[in-house]
């Protein structure tokens, strides 16, 4: 693979998107977990139109799947061959990479490129005053249904506005003889989704400050051992497919686009997925999806406009040539962010181009995310690799009945002091 070091103070200047010539070959590496083939068609095809417009660069897109990224991403960034542009979920996994040195200071390069984004979506990528990236897409986690199945067994979404009326729905299309509810235990992620919700519904907005200042008990405070009681009490319905536990994420996706259950908590992709990984290809029709927001829970002090999600989108790691922001920036101009918002691979992050989200059910999440009381990022990517994967466990170990709600709260205390 051709990878040569630039070389001249007066480069810089040269180096801009369309400026010319670059005076040596330059080869970008991106590294992303997108499964989406129309996505990664556009991204392919940015790179293609980016070399056009800068002769002698070339960007080299590549795909890993999500668990093989975060899994092999530690050892590529203290290799030589680490990538130049890497997906990033932002939050504490982005803080750690930060400060082990892995990423570059692009906030000069950055300039007024940031002035697209949201407040939100750009202080994303802001460590300190340090940029280190750039937001690519937003989601939001949440309920979908299969409106044939619902109706089937006689339930109606638009009834459900609390926990416990989610917990009637789930027995009653039991007993109706239909899955309740699809989820990929295998990866445990996805089960973080329900303790991080009703986590965000029991505590509010300062919950998880107040955890990590140490205060009323830390993380063993009251709202996150109930966090784990309320899982527990879902789970205790026997509400999910035979063999969740084993169940990865895109086979998951798959089931529920085939009709396998009425539910999936999942991010705002898995329109793309259940259609992609369902055994015909086609899967669920648009129109035959519904959207619920997570139910608030009684007595909480959390909203139902708190949404749960990603602010997702590439890094910079350390020593890359000045061509792999200058293709995060042109990656992320409104010509290929309106692509991903009429096709609806993605929420874009560029503000102007939400307007041209053509599919409904992809404008509400969008529209929801708009109006965002608290929008909390992924509890396991928020507070760092360590304490991330210990917050995946335990979610898996309570459903599971391995490990009590209590223990798995202690757990999460315990991963965070040894931060």
């Amino acid at each position: 693979m051709l990878r040569k070091t630039i070389v001249g103070a007066a480069m810089a200047a040269a180096l801009a998107v369309g400026a010319g010539p670059a005076a040596a070959d330059v080869t970008v590496r991106m590294l992303h977990v997108d499964s989406n083939p129309e996505t990664q068609a556009l991204w392919a095809q940015a790179a293609k139109d980016f070399a056009a417009a800068n002769p002698g660069v070339t960007v080299d897109v590549q795909y890993l799947e999500n668990e093989a990224y975060k899994a092999k991403l530690p050892t590529l960034l203290q290799s030589e061959e680490r990538p130049n542009l890497i997906y990033s979920w932002s939050g504490g996994v982005m803080r750690a990479q930060n400060e082990a040195g892995y990423l570059a200071d692009v906030t000069e390069a950055a300039g007024t490129f940031t002035d697209r984004f949201s407040a939100g979506a750009a202080a994303a990528f802001n460590i300190d005053g340090k940029i280190v990236g750039a937001p690519n897409h937003l989601s939001e986690v949440v309920f979908f249904y299969n409106k044939d199945l619902v109706a089937k067994a006689g339930v109606n979404p638009d009834d459900i506005a609390t926990w416990d009326d989610f917990l009637a729905a789930v027995k009653t299309i039991k007993e109706a003889g239909i899955t309740p509810i699809i989820v990929a235990g295998g990866e445990k992620w996805p089960m973080h989704f329900y303790w991080s919700y009703l986590l965000m519904r029991i505590g509010g907005p300062d919950v998880l400050k107040t955890a990590m200042a140490g205060e009323n008990g830390g993380f063993t405070a009251p709202a996150f051992v109930e966090a784990g009681e309320k899982l527990k009490q879902l789970a205790e319905l026997e509400p999910f497919q035979e063999g969740w536990l084993a169940t990865m994420h895109l086979p998951g996706a798959g089931l529920w686009g085939d009709g396998k259950g009425a539910f999936q908590l999942m991010g705002s992709w898995l329109l793309n997925t259940q259609r992609n990984n369902a055994a015909d290809g086609v899967g669920i029709a648009p129109e035959k999806i519904g959207v619920l927001s997570f139910p608030v829970v009684e007595g909480g002090k959390g909203a139902k406009t708190d949404t749960l999600g990603g602010i997702n989108g590439w890094l910079v790691t350390e020593g890359s040539p000045p061509e792999a922001i200058e293709f995060a920036k042109f990656l992320l101009t409104p010509k290929y962010q309106d692509i991903a918002a009429e096709k609806s691979l993605y929420i874009p992050s560029v503000v102007e181009s939400t307007a041209k989200i053509s599919v409904p059910l992809t404008k509400r999440m969008a529209d929801d995310l708009a109006a965002s009381t608290w929008h909390q990022i992924f509890l396991d990517q928020d507070l760092g690799p360590s304490v991330g994967r210990v917050v995946n466990d335990i979610s898996v170990a309570v459903a599971a009945g391995e490990m009590s709600p209590a223990d798995g709260a202690a757990a999460i205390q315990e991963a965070w002091d040894q931060e």
